[in-house]
């Protein structure tokens, strides 16, 4: 049987064949050192002629090849160069009868051969003779390559011969049959003098000719002998030797075209060395025929692996890119059948990963996120679990983490619930050894595996940034010139200009956040598992400003719908912040998950401004909480409240606390009085604030406001207030807001309480106070007030 040499080119044909092979025991090191300077010689100028002879070396070839070498002259072995070592004389005799016995291998086709004895020294090493060549180690033995040329001269000699020998005319002789070796069975009894065995005959000595004209460097004549022996042939219908006379008839056009090369710069200057690793790396014509006999079963299982990658080019170049795929996939799972003793998994892994293009599949995930699934999903995911074993075989569970991690995240919609959890569990085993990250992988051959995040554990539907709550949202000083100056355009319009900010006040948010406060994005979640979904390490991944994420872990229910996350983290500079994702950490494996490579997210913006920190002011009072809720009637009113029930008449005193909670000093603090009475039926009780000890509380006789000044961080600011009530009513209850500033009426019995402490300064403010107020007021309900505060200061215990 016929192995295909898969590394053949066109430039082959015109070749002779040596091979090199080692007897006995040789150090393969030592060996393969002395087999490239030896295939250094690979081509050689005959004298007193201009004709090149080319030279090809193997160091391993079949037996079987050499029987076809009467159909192609250059798959014939026509010289042996045998290696060995020998220490003493006494292992002479039988290093030499190896060196018979590996000629008899090739005798039917030796031209000549060679023994390189390393080692021997003595009586036999100083004999002169014709076949062997001895050196004393293999350090020295400088002349090997002039050695190699006088054994490609002595080849030449011969082939000479034999060209001149076949290409003379000889009419009356009888042409001998050349047969390839399936037909000598099929000639036997064959009628040798009809015309048509005659032409046969005649035809393939033809093509022979030709073979040997195009090795003996005489190229014009091979392309005649060819042309003559397609004719020949042609006319008795022997085909299969007509398709060998084509292709050397193609070889011979080729070469003489294209006299650089077909297969790379000075492909024809280059050692033909057959190494196991350049198994598949080249085709050439004519070695497609295996494709339908079938793989045979004496093949080793470097030669099935071979055969399968050619197997592969060959379908790849007509454009089956699946099939294509599917043989390489079948040389991977090769190169690790059990029969070999060491299987060879990066050599798998490699051809695996060559399989990707042929299934639709790349190893980045932001090609699963562009539309639909292309390919077969089982298939894919078949192909990744080999890639995931392939790679934890090698010793590289980084590698087996980050595909196992591609399955799940490109795969889940196709997974059943049961290859879920499967997955899951095979992940987290190896997660444990070696946690997953965002880092890119670079694989020996340059290749680089992107990171995978987790964008489907959990599933994110929406984003929405939160507003600070109400106590905590800034608002803009009235006077304030809004807007900034800076960034006004000089020119009064300005298309390119309004186009920019358009779009940046459709991304930006109309809220503000504030420097060193707690912030909240809101994400709506859900979870794809049928199982409970552990989330840790969940975060906001922001940019623009200083920001400290505060993660979270959240616990999401098998399968639970939409559900709400909250998100946080505190802006630590001021300026304009863009919220670009968030990061989780999912089965040990960490992922940096992009807004913009989720889909079907509904984000309501995401860039919001951080303005500097602001001063906070906590306002605490010795009344209980009102068990009632409490409307705030506009946005800078907060809704909380305290209550008080007091009786008609009656006077009690609290305290109110003011401390300053924040970073910041108060420099300023403006309270406005308000008075909550909507209709004349709406009964309210007169509240009655008075200030005793707080010596900075101020009265503002012009626009009735008061204002704390120089409060600095975590001041305590205790004061006496009096709450007097007035009603229609025996008994009502009175609510105190802590926003309520003191309103006018409460000036009235005011009054009363400064003349009994005989103020002088405070008496002469208030009734100033009290005159403004009956100006712009009914004067009927003024006296009717005073009044009724007059009659009921028996009330009042500081009145003796």
């Amino acid at each position: 049987m016929s192995i295909p040499d898969y590394m053949q080119c066109a430039e082959d044909h015109q070749t002779v064949l040596v091979v090199v092979q080692p007897v006995g025991i040789v150090p393969e090191d030592q060996f393969f050192r002395i087999y490239k300077r030896i295939a250094s010689v690979r081509q050689l100028s005959i004298r007193d002629s201009q004709r090149l002879l080319f030279i090809r070396y193997r160091h391993h070839y079949l037996p079987e090849n050499n029987e076809w070498g009467d159909f192609q002259t250059h798959r014939k072995v026509v010289g042996l160069i045998a290696v060995t070592t020998c220490s003493s004389s006494r292992d002479w005799p039988h290093t030499a009868d190896r060196f018979h016995a590996q000629k008899e291998v090739y005798s039917s086709t030796l031209y000549d051969s060679r023994l390189l004895v390393f080692g021997l020294q003595g009586e036999i090493a100083e004999q002169s003779r014709p076949d062997m060549v001895f050196y004393p180690s293999f350090e020295e033995c400088s002349d090997v390559e002039r050695r190699v040329e006088d054994f490609v001269e002595s080849i030449f000699i011969v082939l000479e011969s034999k060209r001149l020998d076949r290409a003379t005319d000889k009419s009356g002789d009888k042409i001998p049959l050349l047969c390839v070796p399936f037909e000598k069975k099929d000639f036997v009894g064959l009628d040798t003098d009809s015309r048509h065995y005659k032409k046969r005959s005649q035809g393939r000595m033809r093509k022979h000719v030709g073979d040997l004209c195009l090795q003996a460097g005489m190229l014009q004549d091979a392309l005649v002998h060819y042309h003559m022996a397609v004719e020949l042939l042609r006319a008795v219908n022997d085909f299969l030797w007509l398709g060998g006379a084509l292709e050397g008839l193609c070889s011979a056009s080729v070469i003489f075209h294209y006299p650089g090369g077909t297969a790379g710069k000075a492909a024809g200057c280059k050692p033909s060395v057959c190494q196991p690793a350049d198994a598949g790396k080249r085709h050439r014509p004519g070695s497609h025929a295996f494709a339908t006999n079938g793989m045979h079963p004496a093949l080793s299982e470097e030669e099935k692996i071979q055969r399968y990658s050619i197997l592969s080019e060959l379908y790849e170049l007509i454009g089956f890119h699946r099939k294509s795929a599917f043989f390489k996939r079948v040389a991977a799972m090769q190169c690790v059948a059990p029969t070999i003793s060491e299987p060879g998994w990066r050599a798998c892994y490699k051809l695996l990963l060559e399989t990707l293009p042929g299934y639709s599949l790349s190893l980045d995930p932001k090609d699963f996120s562009k539309g639909t699934h292309r390919g077969w999903a089982a298939v894919q995911m078949r192909l990744l679990h080999e890639l995931v074993y392939a790679s934890r075989r090698m010793g590289n569970p980084a590698l087996s983490v980050r595909h196992l991690s591609f399955l799940l995240q490109t795969m889940l919609d196709f997974l059943s619930d049961q290859e879920k959890k499967e997955v899951t569990q095979s992940l987290e085993n190896y997660t444990s050894k070696c946690p997953g990250g965002m880092e890119i992988i670079t694989l020996p051959d340059g290749l680089t595996l992107p990171p995978v995040p987790f964008t489907k554990l959990p599933i994110v539907r929406s984003v929405k940034l939160l507003n600070l709550p109400v106590s905590l949202q800034p608002h803009k000083l009235k006077g304030v010139l809004e807007g900034n100056l800076s960034n006004a355009s000089p020119f009064i319009y300005s298309p390119i200009l309004m186009q920019s900010r358009g779009e940046e006040r459709c991304k930006k948010i109309d809220f503000q956040w504030v420097q060193g406060d707690v912030c909240e994005v809101q994400l709506m979640v859900y979870n794809p598992m049928p199982y409970e979904l552990r989330v840790e390490n969940m975060g906001l991944l922001t940019s623009g400003v200083e920001f400290e994420s505060l993660p979270a872990a959240l616990f999401l229910p098998a399968e639970s719908g939409l559900y709400p996350v909250t998100l946080v983290g505190v802006p630590r500079t001021a300026g304009n912040i863009t919220v670009n994702g968030y990061h989780t950490s999912v089965f040990g494996v960490s992922s940096d998950c992009l807004l913009e490579d989720l889909v079907g997210v509904k984000a309501s913006g995401c860039l919001v401004e951080v303005i500097p920190s602001l001063p906070r002011l906590q306002l605490s009072t010795s009344l209980p909480r009102s068990t009632h809720s409490s409307q705030a009637t506009s946005k800078e009113e907060l809704p909380s409240s305290v209550s008080v029930q007091l009786f008609n008449g009656e006077l009690q005193q609290l305290t109110i606390t003011l401390e300053n909670i924040g970073s910041i000093d108060i420099e300023t603090l403006e309270l406005t009085s308000k008075n909550n009475n909507k209709g004349k039926n709406n009964k309210s009780c007169s509240v009655c604030v008075c200030c005793c000890s707080f010596f900075s509380f101020i009265l503002s006789f012009s626009d009735e406001q008061r204002q704390i000044s120089g409060t600095q961080p975590d001041d305590d600011l205790p004061h006496d207030v009096f709450l007097y009530s007035h009603t229609d009513n025996q008994q009502s209850s009175c609510v105190f807001r802590t926003v309520d500033i003191m309103s006018i009426q409460t000036l009235l019995f005011m009054v009363a309480f400064l003349i009994d402490t005989f103020n002088p300064c405070a008496i002469l403010g208030t009734l100033t106070l009290i005159g403004t107020w009956v100006i712009w007021t009914q004067l009927d309900s003024a006296l009717n007030l005073f009044s009724s505060m007059i009659c009921d200061l028996h009330w009042c215990p500081w009145i003796t």
